[in-house]
């Protein structure tokens, strides 16, 4: 687990990063990436997401992060909110978007930063919002502490700083 941590530090952590997000809402269920070694519990369920590469639009950016992390093809659609994230050592301002399904079968992608023996990305799964509640607090991305019914995915609010 040092070896990924280390990784970790060396690729994301000791800088701000700018990130896009996205919320994917299919029936009753949320598509989240399970993240390995992030966070206080060294677990991290979030939307997928990822940096924004330079020259790269935000659009360009989710639509990739998606593909690389779940293999689900996607339509950027409505800007959602602004989030910051802080777990030392990461620091992220992370962008949310609503996306919509395109194509694809959903499988679990990786990190194309990380080598190959050092992924973080362990799983990706439609979550209803009662397993989201269920889920420890320190195994939650930020934007997921709020959510107690599936609608609060689309009505979060513009800023908020992490809790």
């Amino acid at each position: 687990m040092e070896k990924i941590r280390n990784e970790i530090i060396h690729n994301f952590g000791n800088k701000i990063r700018i990130r896009v997000c996205g919320i994917l809402i299919e029936k009753k269920s949320v598509l989240l990436v399970k993240h390995y070694s992030i966070g206080k519990s060294d677990v991290l369920w979030g939307p997928p997401g990822g940096g924004i590469q330079f020259s790269e639009s935000t659009e360009e950016a989710l639509t990739r992060e998606f593909l690389e992390e779940t293999s689900i093809q996607i339509q950027v659609e409505d800007f959602l909110c602004i989030r910051e994230f802080i777990e030392p050592p990461l620091h992220a301002v992370e962008l949310f978007f609503k996306v919509k399904k395109s194509g694809g079968t959903l499988e679990t992608g990786n990190d194309p930063e990380l080598a190959t023996d050092k992924q973080i990305i362990t799983e990706v799964k439609w979550m209803e919002v009662e397993e989201i509640l269920h889920l420890p607090i320190h195994s939650k991305h930020q934007v997921l502490r709020e959510i107690t019914e599936l609608n609060d995915f689309l009505h979060l609010s513009v800023f908020k700083n992490p809790a």
